[in-house]
């Protein structure tokens, strides 16, 4: 029997829209809202059929207006929750001039501070793909001929290879990646696909996050690889701090971003490079292969996993 966690993304009445949509790209198919502008209008409208209202509602006229969901207590609830709290911030770069209010998460049966090593019992080695095997660092395995060992710490950030969307995202990778590869990974998280690539013999890897505790863990997790010294890590908002051109370039991020990440991703690639994205849930895919096309680029290889979608490209 699963146990469940309630989270609650405190907003506005403009921004419950915004965050309702924010959710559904990140896997999330229901949620409750609580409007007080909605609570409000229902009274303005209905208030002569009322001789009394209890108390306990008139106070939610008050009520910050928020937007509640539940995920599950197991190893891939808690990486939607790592995954959806780093890019919640993102929102207000993305919708510029709204007043989303604070954007403040909070969990309910489990504490906050606990979400931070509840994950670790359900982690445990995880092959991917012909030869990936994704370890804890406090585990120890043993390699089969051929395995590469990804080795990480993951914390809070996004990204310990359970999620659909990462391992669809490291099978594409280890068939990309030669001697020799340079490699951007567009919302690094932990550092895993970045990482992964050089592992698998990229000469040079750059990764960047919005998120400051996602380039630091990610940094500490490329030092426990003995590859700290190929990556360079950048905190910055998508590509706006990136220069230079790239054999192959991963966004495992969610569909809304890769939809606005199309529009200028060529300017990282040359006439060889590869484009891997991923994070897309397949009610969005048809949306995300229309900008892309659109983008001149094209779709070499899909594949999918419990309603996820990951995509190989090239110009």
């Amino acid at each position: 029997m699963n146990n469940w966690t309630e989270v609650t993304i405190y907003t506005t009445s403009e921004g419950i829209d915004i965050i309702s949509g924010f959710l559904t790209v990140h896997g999330i198919k229901g949620h409750v809202i609580e409007d007080a502008k909605d609570f409000c209008e229902f009274l303005e409208g209905t208030t002569t059929h009322w001789d009394y209202v209890d108390d306990s509602l008139m106070e939610l006229k008050e009520k910050e207006s928020n937007v509640k969901f539940y995920l599950s207590d197991n190893l891939q609830g808690i990486e939607s929750f790592n995954q959806i709290k780093a890019a919640l911030e993102g929102q207000r770069a993305l919708n510029e001039g709204i007043d989303l209010g604070r954007l403040t998460i909070e969990t309910s049966n489990v504490n906050e501070e606990d979400w931070s090593t509840a994950w670790k019992k359900y982690y445990h080695p995880t092959k991917i793909g012909k030869r990936l095997v994704v370890v804890p660092c406090w585990e120890k395995y043993t390699l089969a001929n051929n395995e590469v060992q990804v080795t990480l710490d993951p914390g809070m950030a996004f990204g310990t290879g359970t999620h659909e969307t990462t391992r669809l995202c490291m099978q594409l990778l280890e068939d990309c990646v030669k001697e020799d590869t340079t490699m951007l990974d567009i919302g690094t998280g932990s550092g895993i696909l970045a990482i992964t690539a050089l592992l698998l013999g990229a000469k040079q890897a750059v990764g960047v996050d919005i998120d400051e505790l996602s380039v630091k863990v990610a940094q500490e997790n490329a030092d426990l690889n003995h590859v700290g010294e190929k990556i360079e890590l950048v905190c910055g908002d998508l590509t706006e701090k990136i220069s230079g051109t790239y054999d192959v370039v991963c966004a495992n991020i969610v569909a809304d971003v890769i939809i606005r990440l199309s529009k200028d991703v060529k300017n990282f690639m040359h006439q060889n490079s590869i484009l891997l994205v991923s994070g897309i849930i397949d009610e969005r895919c048809d949306e995300v292969i229309a900008a892309l096309q659109q983008a001149n680029l094209n779709i070499v290889e899909k594949i999918t996993e419990n309603g996820w979608v990951a995509m190989k490209c090239s110009l």
